[in-house]
């Protein structure tokens, strides 16, 4: 019944008249002010400034594909899973919307794609940025004209193996100079996974094997209320936004465990998430003498997560295994610099400071496990403080962009109230980068980039407590993980629709996973991070030449590293395609596929799944003016997709097979009335320490 309601619903929306897209006035400033200029539309045209990738939106065929998570899904070298964006080849990406960080990956799904002006994708971020940051993503929206009230009502239904909904209400007021916004989003999730794990080892110099089976569902109901206000006159604007973010999870896993040819043991996991979190953010910019540009970002945040955890073996007598875990983290940062012009080219200076603090109580309540999983209590303290400056100047058809950002760091680590010295320390860290572009003409580009930044591992890896997986396995972190020094060299050019991105990195102190024995009175396989140096090599060439209403990207790539373990190599290379089309049709119609692909191959300490061929497709319909915009997609038609890995560490061999739900269909309905863009301009000042927390 839920299937044919869904069917003639979407069917009754496809019957409405077309006619009202044919006609409808065009939104961006050129059509409001010169009536009598026709824009015919085109196809989006990116090109390599610097080793900038800029691509416009505005009159072509991704103009109306519905958000700007849609339209980043079809970019070249961008990907979006799960809504989640990743650039191709790179890792620590930040995301900005209008000169600001961006605030979750639901605002994604806010923007839609007709307001969208350009997308900028830095791939040799300068000193301005975090030091670890891989690449940056910066999106412009367009200014629209209409004053007063607008209103964005979305809702997404999903089905893949359970239900999801997702309901986005957006209401923005301007009058004069300023701006008035007040977001709503409530979004409930439930995916199941469903995979196996099997540990091959010689313990007490017999061949031993630790399997388990998982039947993981996660409901989550997640929530965001966020209000705020712009001014903006002349050449002054301030800002300010508040946001409380609810979570609230159940998850649920009812599985197995066996050791060796022993009975199989049914076993279930019963885990309870209660959090949230408050931020604040403020922001100031003043634009002086007309080619000074000062500006002032602020940020607050404090968060607190509440997880009870309840491991049971129904039919065996062993006794349950409860856990408790209190997070709480603190946030304070700020980041002022001045921009203007030096030497015919443009230099910034600033500074950028946060103060950091995170607790983690964890709570042991079964007394004979807590022998070897101990409870405890971990407090991090950070103090931040950088000094930055970076210098761009454009020599006729050279282009020169250098760098440098020093920062001292103070970090303070203690378990149960006691200081470790062996963890605790203060750094002095300098990163300097530098950036070489020649341009031939307008279709033929070429960038070579030298970074050398520090690396911090987020603090989840940082914790020195344990957890309890099974009657023979653990997991937890590492408090004396060191910061990664990386060394990345970068070649990037561009050619008559042809790109090609070439990366060298060696990488000292990166962290891998690696499972190994415990020390306990009984087996323990412990999985936890570890300082590993390795060196790697990816290519990618991408190729997209737009063909009358259909705009092909194909992307053909590989990764290779260098890194041995244990007299292990992990030198496997990895091949990977994809391949993604949109098709813009007649009457506001649009289609989507894209294909991808990949060989088994290497990377860190992780050998993953061959994965030949999976598709995702979708079709849209505009209507009323473009006002409503009705989406229909399917993800891993072919049921293809895997994500099944091994692993061969410290003597213990480890094979998981993970069956995700990412087949499924959903339906996305958006409707506007009068869309306005936000004019809030502020950035996140620490958005690398948000990341780690």
């Amino acid at each position: 019944m839920n299937a044919k309601i869904f069917i003639s619903f979407f069917s009754a929306l496809l019957t409405i008249e077309p006619g009202w897209a044919q006609n409808q006035e065009a939104a961006d400033s050129l059509m409001r002010e010169l009536q009598e200029v026709v824009v015919t539309a085109k196809q989006p045209a990116t090109k390599l400034v610097g080793s900038t990738l800029v691509s416009t939106i505005p009159g072509s065929n991704l103009a109306d594909l519905g958000t700007a998570l849609d339209v980043l899904a079809q970019l070249p070298m961008i990907k979006v899973q799960d809504n989640t964006v990743s650039v191709i080849g790179k890792s620590n990406i930040e995301i900005y919307i209008d000169g600001r960080s961006m605030d979750g990956e639901l605002e994604l799904q806010q923007i839609l794609s007709s307001n969208l002006k350009k997308v900028e994708l830095l791939m040799a971020p300068g000193a301005t940025y975090g030091s670890e940051t891989g690449a940056v993503l910066r999106i412009t929206t367009r200014r629209n004209f209409v004053k007063g009230l607008s209103l964005t009502e979305q809702f997404q239904f999903q089905r893949y193996r359970k239900w999801s909904v997702m309901d986005n209400l957006g209401l923005n007021y301007r009058t004069g100079g300023w701006d008035f916004f007040l977001n709503g989003i409530i979004n409930r999730n439930n995916h199941l996974i469903k995979g196996s794990t099997t540990n091959k080892l010689v313990y007490e110099e017999k061949e031993t094997v630790v399997g388990s089976s998982q039947h993981n569902s996660y409901p989550t109901i997640t929530g965001m209320i966020k209000a705020g206000f712009n001014y903006a006159k002349d050449s002054q604007s301030f800002g300010a936004y508040y946001r409380l973010s609810p979570e609230h999870g159940d998850f649920n896993n009812i599985g197995t465990e066996w050791l060796d040819n022993n009975p199989v043991l049914s076993r279930e996991i019963d885990k309870r998430i209660r959090a949230h979190s408050h931020f604040a953010s403020v922001y100031y910019e003043n634009t002086f003498a007309d080619k000074y540009l000062l500006h002032f970002d602020g940020d607050f945040k404090t968060s607190k997560a509440d997880n009870r955890t309840a491991t049971t073996y129904p039919d065996a007598n062993a006794d349950n295994v409860n856990s408790t875990d209190y997070r709480n983290s603190t946030l304070w940062a700020g980041k002022l610099y001045l921009r203007c012009p030096l030497w015919n080219g443009d230099f910034t200076v600033g500074t950028q400071n946060s103060y950091t603090h995170t607790t983690l109580d964890y709570r042991m309540l079964n007394n004979k496990v807590g022998e070897y999983i101990p409870s405890s209590l971990t407090d991090a303290r950070q103090i931040s403080s950088a000094l930055f400056a970076s210098w761009a100047r454009t020599l006729g058809k050279f282009s020169l962009s250098l760098g440098a950002r020093y920062e001292y760091v103070d970090y303070d680590f203690k378990v149960d109230g006691k200081r470790d010295e062996n963890v605790s320390r203060r750094d002095h860290q300098l990163t300097p980068d530098l950036s070489l572009s020649y341009s031939f003409s307008d279709d033929a580009q070429i960038s070579l980039s030298y970074r050398m930044p520090t690396v911090k591992p987020p603090y989840s890896q940082l914790t020195g407590s344990l957890s309890y997986v099974g009657l023979h396995e653990i997991e937890g972190g590492n408090p004396v993980l060191r910061d990664e020094q990386l060394h990345d060299v970068q070649l990037f050019g561009m050619w008559n629709g042809f790109m090609l991105q070439a990366n060298f990195m060696r990488s000292i102190d990166t962290y891998a996973f690696v499972k190994q024995l415990y020390p306990a009175d009984n087996l323990q396989l412990l999985m936890h991070p570890m300082n590993i140096d390795v060196s790697a090599l990816s290519l990618y060439l991408v190729w997209s030449k737009p063909m009358g209403c259909w705009t092909p990207n194909v992307t053909a790539g590989m990764y290779r590293q260098w890194f041995t373990l244990d007299n292990t190599r992990h030198n496997k290379p990895i091949f990977s395609y994809y391949f993604d089309n949109t098709l813009a049709l007649s009457h506001g119609w649009m289609l989507t596929a894209n294909i991808n692909g990949q060989t088994q191959g290497d990377m860190h300490t992780n050998r993953f799944c061959t994965m030949w061929f999976t598709m995702d497709a979708s079709v849209s319909k505009t209507f009323l003016h473009k006002a409503l915009t009705v989406k229909l997609s399917a993800t891993d038609i072919f049921n293809t997709a895997g994500n099944d890995w091994t692993m061969n560490t410290c003597g213990i061999f480890v094979d998981k097979c993970q069956s995700y739900d990412r087949r499924g269909v959903s339906l996305n309905v958006i409707y506007n009335f009068q869309p306005r863009k936000s004019k809030y301009k502020g950035s996140s000042a620490a958005e690398d320490e948000l990341k780690r927390l």
